[in-house]
């Protein structure tokens, strides 16, 4: 079993092929292309943990595209989920808002929203976002990440390379205490 982490996917929203170019030409083209994606990185035993905006406001669609994915979905919602939540939270093995999580003797914060500051960063956690689809990869802030589809080549995340990740990056945080 493999823990994998992404945000964003947006499944059902056409109009986030262009607000992010993506490369995908229909956004029935796009759903096929991160479901592949998905598949192609995380197998049925595995868990990933979904940062937000799973699909569009509307939900329509949400119980179908998660039916098409591999793995056990924990959802930490986005500001795109509120229906997807309020008609299909079943759909999802556990629905919060912001997260802490202890990993192989490693602490996060997770959460859909970037913060620059968050509980343990002193201490080496790590903090796991989404919703700003790429645009802080040029600055990163120490152990802080956005797991994006749109950072990531359209596919969830490992924590093994998250964790090489940030193993090879400075961490500012860790000179002030």
């Amino acid at each position: 079993m493999a823990i994998f982490f992404t945000a964003d996917t947006h499944f059902g929203h056409g109009n986030i092929i262009r607000l992010c170019n993506r490369p995908f030409e229909s956004v029935e083209e796009m759903n096929d292309g991160l479901i592949a994606r998905w598949n192609e990185t995380v197998s049925a035993g595995d868990i990933v943990y979904h940062l937000g905006d799973f699909s569009f406001r509307n939900a329509e669609g949400a119980d179908q595209y998660r039916s098409r994915l591999n793995g056990e979905i924990h959802l930490l919602a986005g500001n795109h989920d509120g229906k997807t939540v309020k008609y299909h939270a079943d759909i999802f093995a556990s629905v919060s808002d912001i997260l802490q999580l202890k990993l192989e003797r490693r602490r996060m914060v997770l959460c859909h929203y970037p913060m620059r500051e968050w509980h343990g960063a002193y201490r080496g956690w790590w903090h796991l976002f989404g919703h700003v689809h790429g645009r802080l990869d040029s600055e990163p802030l120490g152990c802080s990440m956005d797991v994006g589809v749109d950072s990531n080549d359209y596919r969830p995340i490992s924590f093994d390379k998250i964790a090489a990740l940030f193993e090879s990056r400075d961490n500012p945080f860790k000179r002030r205490v």
